[in-house]
């Protein structure tokens, strides 16, 4: 097939890019590189099967026919969603429906990458694709929850009007290389942190609730939800929940670091708790992830330390 991956250069587009080179197909990778980095391409310069092209999805554009739209193009780190609120709002509504328009040209098939962050700070647990969320529409983070809730209703919209062959993934915490170094989320600023010896900073007391899944058993998960025949949300995540007080002291094992834990207040409307029931994708997809958390803290080291070091 040909593909189009849209935010192509994104901790996620670019391991998903790479799975489906090495599954046989040609990718377009396509990406503003607001969020996005060139480097977690670079080592595909030499690859023929590979083209990029640096492009905002809000603007309309002529990919030249592909069999399949991959819709991965959105900021997805609470630092990043807040600085460019409106840019991730554009994102999730004009820019999910330029893709949905492309695949519709070319007969191409279509898969979205939502977000467990539908569901808000969740008042049923674990969560299932049948809860509907409890999510605080003007807050701080509704720039992201929101923009994620409309792609859906969109998506579904082009499959039930248009009769687009259209997937739904919601994506739960997701880790490993090519995450941002600096990005706010757990693992990535715990990992920075106890690398360089300084200070864990946990937000809150600590005792709420996060479900972490390395990249391979993510993107593993997301290509069965491809080439299966599933139109409404599945829950692509690891269900084994960690407080985070207990992913920092995992991190100090792993990493060996001397690093204190410090405590800060809770920003407005974090999650308390949140946990995948991923009941539907053993069913449909005969997926479960793999990689414990400890395992894939040690898979990560050496990119974070080489981030370290490139930064000086």
């Amino acid at each position: 097939m040909r593909v189009l991956v849209a935010g192509a250069a994104g901790f996620l587009g670019s391991h998903l890019t790479d799975a489906l080179l090495e599954q046989g197909h040609d990718v377009l990778g396509v990406d503003n590189l607001s969020t996005g980095s060139l480097e977690n391409l670079k080592h595909l310069r030499t690859e023929r099967r590979f083209g990029f092209c640096e492009q905002d999805i809000c603007d309309p554009f002529d990919p030249k026919g592909v069999d399949y739209v991959f819709n991965f193009a959105s900021p997805a780190s609470p630092g990043d969603y807040m600085r460019l609120g409106i840019e991730t709002l554009m994102a999730g509504s004009a820019g999910t429906r330029n893709l949905l328009e492309i695949a519709k040209k070319c007969d191409a098939k279509f898969l979205h990458a939502s977000t467990s962050e539908c569901y808000g700070d969740p008042e049923e647990h674990p969560q299932t694709e049948e809860y509907w969320g409890h999510v605080n529409p003007i807050g701080p983070r509704s720039v992201y929850d929101e923009s994620k809730r409309f792609s859906e209703a969109l998506v579904m919209a082009y499959h039930r009007y248009e009769k687009l062959d259209t997937r739904l993934v919601r994506i739960f915490n997701t880790y490993g290389p090519r995450l941002q170094m600096n990005d706010g989320r757990v693992i990535s600023n715990l990992l920075t942190q106890a690398l360089r010896s300084d200070d864990l900073t946990i937000y809150g007391d600590g005792s709420q609730t996060r479900s972490f899944c390395y990249v391979s058993d993510e993107i593993d998960g997301i290509l069965r939800l491809a080439r299966s025949d599933e139109h409404t949300p599945v829950n692509i995540g690891n269900p084994v929940e960690w407080t985070i007080l207990e992913c920092a002291n995992a991190v100090l094992r792993v990493t060996g670091s001397t690093s204190k834990i410090v405590f800060l207040p809770l920003p407005q409307d974090d999650p308390s708790q949140r946990q995948p029931n991923i009941g539907k994708a053993r069913r449909l997809l005969n997926w479960e992830p793999k990689i414990d958390l400890e395992t894939g803290l040690k898979l990560s080291l050496e990119y974070f330390r080489g981030c370290i070091e490139a930064a000086g």
